[in-house]
């Protein structure tokens, strides 16, 4: 597993399903670049169990990520198609109507891939067979790339793991207060609690986040 933190996120064009009912053809996340950082999280699978609940969490808390300039992005290996119905069908049913962030098709696998977090790998058997290892979809990454498309943040959960939409909106506000501040975040840090100030000493404790919280 790649680590890509402190590198750019890698560059695509893709089909995506946007505002819950259009389909464009060519969606990038350099749109973004200047403007809003990113949260963008891959699934592995439309129409199941697990992954309505996810991807509702964040829909639900898309106003908290907005408040804060920050774009939502899903990405899966299936098409555009099968995303837009599952977007017809009602929560109650397990689908995901009212989700209005992008869902990026990876139809080709090679964004997931670029971003490694393709589940399985190809090879040839004894008879020169070209097979998987594995059901080639995405294992549950998130990114969170900022507004120079750097990524500053990735975890990578194993498919029957969901993701804590409340930890990504903790460390979208950790980066936010390093960004800032300038100062880094201790162990459990929230929001309202003061940063820690790097030295050649150690570390300091410091009231940043009383200036931060009265900006």
């Amino acid at each position: 597993m790649s680590v890509l933190v402190g590198k750019k996120a890698p560059q695509f064009t893709a089909k995506a399903v946007i505002n819950g009912e259009e389909i464009i053809n060519e969606f990038s996340l350099n749109q973004y670049l200047g403007k809003k950082s990113v949260v963008f999280f891959f699934y592995p699978k439309d129409f199941t169990s697990v992954c309505p609940k996810e991807l509702h969490a964040f829909q639900d808390n898309l106003n908290a990520f907005e408040k804060r300039n920050v774009a939502v992005v899903a990405c899966s290996t299936d098409t555009e198609q099968s995303h837009m119905a599952w977007l017809q069908m009602p929560a109650k049913q397990g689908g995901i109507q009212g989700i209005k962030y992008p869902i990026v098709a990876d139809t080709n696998k090679t964004i997931s891939a670029a971003f490694d977090v393709l589940n399985g790998q190809y090879f040839s058997d004894e008879d020169g067979n070209l097979k998987a290892n594995s059901e080639m979809i995405a294992l549950r990454g998130l990114f969170l790339i900022d507004k120079k498309g750097i990524i500053q943040h990735q975890v990578i959960n194993n498919m029957h793991l969901a993701r804590s939409v409340s930890e990504t909106l903790r460390m979208v506000d950790a980066i936010q207060f390093n960004e800032e501040i300038g100062e880094v975040c201790p162990a459990n840090w929230m929001s309202e609690k003061d940063g820690m100030n790097e030295s050649r000493d150690g570390v300091s404790n410091s009231l940043s986040a009383q200036k931060m919280t009265s900006n």
